[in-house]
Order: structure tokens, then C-alpha cells, then sequence
């Protein structure tokens, strides 16, 4: 296991995602098919991977779909105090950090300490990039960091792969990216296969 941090000045755009072998973050039966996904997402290594993302993130990004769904989930865990400690740590942070939610249909924040913002992400990016301090944490939100990726904006990948093949879904890396270079700075494999690595953006 290897790890070390990314020297490139100002605010660092970090996004993660969980996939599957060949690719897909969600299976052949819609945004919601997450079977392939779901079973390793309380493992040891996964849940060390979710401390890892958030340690220097000073802001979420998400998109309206997950910005909904975990409202629906994380603030319980914050309040649990029999959730694993991991788990409370992240949700804690994910209720309590600054959240920008990108949406053409929302008008009010559907949670505290969050705002919906209607436009691009490159240029929403930008602006949190020219203020503040800390990492900028996109947020299992695939549309907006395959936005990000096609303005070649981010600067780090947290990614958990999970040892299964669906043969059909959505994929983050789709054709017509702008070719890139990447590092591996971190990298642990679980008891189930599942492996979580962190890729540091080349420029």
C-alpha cells in the first residue's frame, strides 16, 4: 500500500465513485441497480476509502439525484450512535461540510449548510476553486464528474472496484475523453476482492 499527497497549488478537485469491473456504476436495469455496487460498500477497505475522501474536503458537490437520496440516509447515520464510527464520521461531515448542489429543477437547498446552483459544473468548479480553502469533494455524482472529466478538472480519483461484471449500465470513462495522465498513490485490496485506489492527476 503506497500513498502520498498531490503538490499542484490551490484547491485540489477530487471526485469519487464506485465500479464495477467493466466499468459501470450502476448495473443494465437502471440508475437504481446496485446490486454489484452495494454489497461492498460497508467492507473494511471501503469504509477506510470513505475517511480517505473526506480528510481534506472543505466542500461536497453533488448532483440533485444524490443530493436527495442522502438526505434520506446519511443525517441518520450522524445521529446513530451504533453506526460504525467510519460511517458516523463521514455522515457527520457530509451533514456539517458546505454543499453546492447542481440542478436545473431545484429552487431551495433540500438540506442545511447547502445551495443549489443552476449551471455548468466547469464553471461552478472554477468559482469554488478561486475561494476558499481545503478540497473539493465531488460526490459520487457521476453526470458532474464525467462533466469535470471532460474539462480535464480533476485533480484526484477515488474509485472502489468491485469484482463483478453486469455487461451493461452506465459508464464513467465514455468515449471522447481528453487523454490524460494519472498516478496511483493509493492502493488496498479487501477480503471480497474489492479494491479501492486513489489516481493523482498528471499535469
Amino acid at each position: 500500500m503506497t500513498e502520498s499527497k498531490s503538490k499542484s497549488p490551490g484547491r485540489k478537485v477530487t471526485a469519487n465513485l464506485a465500479l464495477t469491473l467493466d466499468g459501470r456504476y450502476s448495473g443494465p436495469g437502471g440508475p437504481g441497480d446496485l446490486g454489484a455496487i452495494v454489497r461492498y460498500a460497508t467492507t473494511e477497505v471501503a469504509r477506510g476509502h470513505l475517511t480517505r475522501m473526506r480528510q481534506d474536503a472543505t466542500t461536497a458537490v453533488l448532483g440533485r439525484v444524490n443530493a436527495e437520496g442522502f438526505l434520506g440516509f446519511w443525517p441518520m447515520v450522524a445521529g446513530d450512535e451504533n453506526a460504525d464510527p467510519r460511517d458516523r464520521g463521514y455522515a457527520k461531515w457530509l451533514v456539517d461540510t458546505e454543499k453546492v448542489v447542481l440542478s436545473t429543477t431545484l429552487t431551495e437547498a433540500p438540506w442545511a449548510h447547502a445551495r443549489v446552483v443552476n449551471a455548468p459544473a466547469a464553471d461552478v468548479i472554477a468559482g469554488l476553486k478561486a475561494t476558499g480553502e481545503g478540497d473539493i469533494l465531488v460526490n459520487s455524482s457521476a453526470s458532474v464528474i464525467k462533466a469535470l472529466l471532460s474539462a480535464d478538472l480533476v485533480d484526484r480519483l477515488y474509485l472502489l472496484i468491485c469484482p463483478e461484471i453486469v455487461g451493461g449500465g452506465r459508464r464513467l470513462f465514455e468515449d471522447g475523453l481528453p487523454g490524460s495522465q494519472w498516478r496511483l498513490t493509493h492502493h488496498e485490496t479487501g477480503e471480497l476482492g474489492e479494491t479501492a485506489v486513489v489516481y493523482d492527476r498528471l499535469r
